[in-house]
């Protein structure tokens, strides 16, 4: 007897009452008692996805997944993305026909983002509800289990049937993903995804959208050979802005095209206040770059030294003079997270705060730079009111200690979250002792 397929969710195409209620069941004791199913009750790969949910934190009854890219933000992200040549193979295949056959027809950057969103326009008219919408994360750690974050998190194609989701606003609908790999590097790429009523839980449209990841691959080996040309040698790439990296970093590292340069505490200092000041189109006299590097009083005539040094180490065409300032690009990774706060991007911002600005500095505009990010992403997780980022965010430094976000913490995470005993005794011992910081959220 052949043992059934594991990622089909009907294997016979037949929605089944007696299937719906076992899941629900299942998925009731998982949530309020942290209870296992039966055997047989529930798939494996959907009991292990529900698991992985509850320990993110995902609230099966709480908020719409985040929209992490709005307007030109997520048109020129979109545009850049390697999937964006082949999306017409995408329409040609599941779109054009995904009206009649009521469905809708996703497309997901490798991180569960939704970058296309086309078919029923009825269907989608109703899928907005749950923000299942062009920009909004979908990832499996976000929005609980849904098929194509699944199929990202295990990098397999995969079905998912009502009342196998976690999280019950999404229960009346089923899906069916599959991974979209680079042909010629192997990276993840994506998803593709077909969201719908019952009948997307067949097998037939799970076949279908695994033969359309295969014709969107073949049409991508194409483009690569297109591209790199007869001789086989890729076009140049255009030469990357040097990049200043200080979060959580005693010393700053500035990754040039030549590789990485390990800067002195005082350099990472000047570099990063002139990098602030370019940020709104100013640069700095030495006199106020002696201010902003000294608690106390101190000589221009040293900052002038040091500035001189770190302009015969980077170059002139990087730093220039009178006054002091930023001749060319630079990125930095405070400014990449403080833009991804700026449009909402809580969980993406969180991802890449590798921690506090240059934490052993005391120089006075560093401090300042410090204290502003530090209270921007803090007010940002928690008023993002998302478990899942309280619970990364708690395990930051500067969050320790912090009786706020224990404590919201705790109030959002679900009655049978793993993860809830360690937070319960954790703010516990914050409230007794004396000396815990008292914050207002």
């Amino acid at each position: 007897m052949t043992a059934p397929n594991p990622w089909l969710a009907l294997p016979d195409g037949r929605p089944d009452a007696a299937l719906t209620r076992r899941l629900r069941a299942a998925h009731e004791a998982l949530v309020t008692r942290g209870g296992r199913p039966a055997r047989g009750q529930v798939r494996a790969v959907v009991w292990d996805s529900w698991r992985r949910s509850l320990g993110s934190g995902v609230d099966p009854d709480g908020s719409a997944p985040p929209v992490d890219l709005l307007d030109d933000d997520l048109l020129a992200y979109r545009a850049a993305h390697p999937l964006a040549p082949v999306v017409p193979v995408i329409r040609r295949l599941l779109v054009e026909d995904a009206e009649a056959d009521r469905m809708i027809v996703a497309v997901s950057d490798a991180a569960g983002r939704m970058l296309w969103v086309e078919g029923d326009r009825r269907l989608r008219a109703r899928a907005e509800a749950m923000h299942f919408v062009e920009g909004a994360r979908w990832a499996e750690e976000v929005a609980g289990t849904n098929a194509p974050g699944t199929a990202l998190a295990l990098d397999h194609a995969v079905q998912i049937y009502g009342s196998e989701h976690y999280r019950r606003s999404v229960q009346p609908w089923s899906c069916s993903a599959a991974p979209v790999h680079h042909p010629v590097t192997g990276e993840l790429l994506g998803a593709i995804d077909v969201t719908g009523g019952d009948h997307v839980a067949s097998p037939q449209v799970l076949t279908l959208v695994r033969a359309t990841v295969a014709a969107v691959e073949s049409e991508l080996r194409w483009l690569h050979r297109e591209t790199t040309g007869r001789s086989g040698s890729p076009p140049p790439a255009p030469r990357p802005a040097p990049r200043l990296e200080v979060l959580g970093r005693e010393r700053a590292r500035l990754v040039l095209p030549a590789g990485p340069l390990e800067l002195s505490l005082r350099h990472s200092e000047l570099l990063l206040l002139l990098a602030e000041a370019a940020a709104t189109g100013s640069g700095r006299t030495a006199e106020q770059l002696a201010a902003e590097c000294h608690a106390g009083d101190a000589a221009a005539v040293t900052v002038r030294a040091e500035l001189s040094r770190l302009r015969r180490l980077l170059g002139a065409d990087l730093v220039g003079s009178r006054p002091y300032r930023l001749t060319g690009r630079l990125d930095t990774d405070l400014e990449q997270v403080r833009r991804l706060l700026a449009r909402g991007a809580v969980g993406p911002a969180l991802e890449r705060y590798a921690g506090a600005v240059l934490p052993r500095s005391t120089a006075p505009g560093v401090v300042a730079a410090r204290e502003r990010l530090a209270a921007s992403l803090r007010w940002a997780v928690l008023g993002s009111r998302r478990p899942e980022l309280l619970l990364r965010y708690s395990r930051l430094p500067e969050a320790r200690d912090d009786v706020a976000v224990w404590a919201v913490c705790l109030d959002l995470l679900p009655p049978g979250a793993p993860s809830r005993p360690a937070v319960a005794a954790h703010l516990h011992r914050l409230r007794r002792t004396p000396r815990a910081p008292l914050r207002v959220h």
